[in-house]
């Protein structure tokens, strides 16, 4: 709950900047002149940019969480409580590696299954690749999808 509430202070103030930001295109284009209308257009583009980037992360960040809770109900969200820890708290990297492939063995036996991809998700986070683990993430939410 930590999280959300911090995501949506967050969103708060990214919204309060781009409503201001579309402030000061506004400002340009009624400033008149060539130059200044163009960079007006360009700086309202920005927002819009904004928004989107916005709705569409707050869309996956729900996806996901149906995921988890669908997961959760199921008794099959991953626990690596077990798993050894480092000083800063983050998983030791040669136990993280482990745990990956064993997911990705679990994957590797059932490609389609969208529970799978979840936790090889979960395992590329751990070791660290976030971009991997979101690309990922992205295909268990498509398998799901597709499931319902």
């Amino acid at each position: 709950m930590r999280a959300r509430n911090l995501a949506v202070v967050l969103t708060v103030a990214v919204a309060v900047y781009l409503v201001l930001l579309a402030g000061r295109g506004v400002e340009l284009i009624r400033a008149g002149g060539l130059v200044p209308t163009l960079l007006g257009v360009g700086v309202l583009l920005l927002p819009l940019l904004g928004v989107w980037l916005l709705v569409s992360t707050w869309r996956s960040g729900a996806r996901i969480q149906r995921l988890s809770r669908k997961l959760e109900a199921e008794g099959g969200l991953p626990d690596v409580s077990d798993l050894p820890r480092r000083p800063s708290g983050r998983v030791d990297t040669s136990a993280a590696d482990e745990w990956f492939e064993q997911r990705r063995a679990e994957l590797e036996a059932e490609p389609a299954n969208w529970r799978h991809w979840y936790r090889l998700a979960y395992a590329y986070d751990i070791a660290g690749d976030r971009r991997r683990a979101r690309a990922t993430m992205r295909k268990a939410v498509e398998l799901e999808a597709a499931e319902r």
